[in-house]
């Protein structure tokens, strides 16, 4: 439609609103009727993929390098001058569609969420939102200049997690309490930041017209598929049936560790990821998967193309295109992460490798999104490609256990047979006590948000988290610990960045492995379906999306036992192979 439309992405980064308007305008101005609104749309679609673009770029270059204060200028800019303008610009379109009572074909859900978007829409918010990311960078900048000096040289927090592996239980403690004790250096800064936070989220919620923040943002999640109750009912199933299977698990790490109580360091050294069961129980070196990044992708690639060809070219096209940042470094922002960058039909993968397995997870899991992207591009309308991320993650979580198998070197991956199994009982374990960390976070939200005035005092945080982790979190002894156990808190950067944003990934956790369950019996149809569903993008409500990627959409006590039982049923044979 709008044929003067830069095609790059890379021609419009210092476009203002002044040189979008125009396109804007002439949207606004058309006569909608049935015969046009499919080139309308299209329209839309040009114009939108090419802002989301341009600030997808800055976003990934401000996080590649917090210190560079050129990057970082060039993105709050954006952020404070263009977002609420583009934000009122496309709120008159939704609008002007909406009201027109026109239903283009396959436009259901994104209607769906546009009336939601149009009802919540008020425009004293904009300051507002635009405060809030400049919230989120600022606790960006204070984890990632969080450092600490080992063996004499200063390293990023990430790096520290090599030491996990050390058989000394005494040099693994002193690592993890190093990490944990950088982290409540800034305990003062995160609490302040904190309560900015809640402050700003309370009036955002009230300028809409809710009561409190968890009912606002359950709206503008898009959450119509389920509901707050849902949530606390996974919450009891995972009480039932995950606690006692990770106690059955930890208390295999105690007897194999040979120790009387398990204590933190004997789980992890990382503080951003407390449940993760990344220290050995016997006395082996840590997994090293690769000696460089080349090799970290090659051998990615590899198990890309065994999966399935498709998605290994997918892959390929990445890492000849330049797409991959996934080296460590100083002032590199934490996570991982994967941004799309639409007019090129291209995604982005950002992390933080330092050389370890859990290198090669966060990988596979990206890679997931990656191909999430690759998928629904074909898709139309940008509407359409807006996965909810109750199903992107599965997306994502599907690649790792699909990809599990090709971890073998002989298989085109990085491991011997015993490694390679290894590996993935790191994984299954994980993904238990997971489920549990999970539970913490999101119960934790919903503490939050609908007692937000006391939550505004951290020592009341610090209380609430600590009680939550009694709940869920059983076979780990904390005892002496409790300054580091109940600021836990402070090191999930969901709570902070994206709030109510952690369900997700336990929902689809749990239907990945249904995803997994359907390809052990016969993978080539169990990709076809994963591959189906994420062609659908975002335009199917999520229980559909579910059930073509062969799963069911679930919080029961039943279906996460199902999952459970194949995974303990999995760890059992892997362990007979090392």
């Amino acid at each position: 439609m709008f044929e003067n439309l830069p095609t790059s992405a890379l021609d419009a980064m210092d476009w203002r609103m002044e040189r979008y308007q125009p396109y804007f305008q002439v949207l606004n101005e058309m006569t909608l009727t049935a015969e046009n609104v499919s080139t309308w749309l299209k329209g839309w679609t040009q114009l939108g993929d090419l802002v989301m673009e341009v600030f997808a770029r800055l976003a990934v270059a401000a996080s590649q390098n917090t210190a560079d204060a050129e990057a970082q200028q060039r993105y709050l800019s954006y952020v404070e001058s263009m977002l609420p303008p583009l934000q009122m610009a496309n709120n008159i379109l939704q609008r002007k569609l909406v009201e027109s009572g026109l239903q283009p074909e396959g436009f259901e859900v994104p209607l769906r969420h546009m009336r939601a978007e149009l009802e919540l829409f008020r425009e004293a918010n904009l300051p507002l939102f635009v405060e809030e990311r400049k919230l989120a960078t600022e606790y960006d900048k204070i984890i990632g200049a969080q450092s600490v000096t080992w063996d004499g040289k200063e390293m990023p927090l990430a790096q520290l997690q090599v030491v996990a592996q050390n058989p000394d239980r005494a040099v693994r403690e002193q690592a993890w309490r190093l990490a944990h004790e950088r982290y409540l250096a800034d305990r003062e800064a995160l609490n302040a930041l904190w309560v900015k936070f809640l402050d700003l989220r309370q009036q955002i919620a009230a300028n809409a017209g809710f009561s409190n923040y968890l009912d606002y943002c359950w709206k503008a999640l898009g959450r119509f598929d389920y509901t707050p109750h849902d949530c606390l009912s996974f919450h009891r199933a995972i009480e039932e049936v995950v606690v006692p299977a990770m106690v059955r698990l930890l208390e295999q790490q105690r007897c194999t560790l040979g120790v009387e109580t398990l204590r933190p360091w004997d789980m992890n050294i990382d503080p951003t990821h407390p449940m993760q069961l990344s220290v050995d129980p016997q006395p082996r070196p840590a997994l090293r998967p690769y000696q460089s990044i080349d090799e970290l992708e090659s051998r990615a690639e590899t198990i890309f193309r065994n999966v399935d060809p498709t998605l290994g070219e997918y892959f390929a096209i990445m890492r000849r295109e330049g797409l991959l940042d996934l080296a460590n470094r100083p002032n590199k922002a934490p996570g991982g992460y994967c941004r799309t960058f639409p007019v090129a039909k291209r995604p982005f993968i950002f992390m933080n490798a330092v050389g370890l397995h859990d290198d090669v997870q966060t990988l596979l899991h990206e890679a997931g999104h990656a191909f999430h992207a690759f998928e629904s591009a074909p898709l139309p309308y940008m509407q359409q490609r807006e996965a909810p991320t109750e199903f992107a993650e599965v997306a994502s979580m599907s690649m790792e256990l699909l990809a599990a198998p090709y971890l073998e070197a002989e298989r085109g991956g990085y491991y011997s047979a015993a490694d390679a199994a290894r590996a993935r009982l790191e994984h299954l374990r994980n993904m238990i006590t997971f489920w549990a960390y999970m539970a913490v976070v999101d119960a934790f939200q919903h503490w939050v948000y609908t007692n937000v005035e006391t939550a505004k005092d951290p020592a009341a945080c610090d209380a609430q988290w600590s009680a939550l982790w009694d709940r869920f979190i059983q076979g780990v002894d904390w005892s002496g610990l409790d300054e580091f156990k109940k600021t836990g808190w402070h090191r999930k950067l969901h709570i902070f960045h994206y709030p109510f944003y952690y369900v997700e990934y336990g929902l689809a956790q749990l239907g990945a492995a249904q995803v997994w369950r359907g390809a052990l019996s016969d993978q080539g149809a169990a990709v076809a379906r994963y591959r189906k569903a994420l062609a659908l993008g975002g335009a199917a409500p999520l229980p559909q999306l579910y059930q073509t990627a062969g799963a069911r959409f679930a919080f029961d006590a039943a279906t996460l036992r199902e999952a459970v039982a194949l995974i303990e049923r999995t760890i059992e044979e892997l362990s007979d192979l090392y």
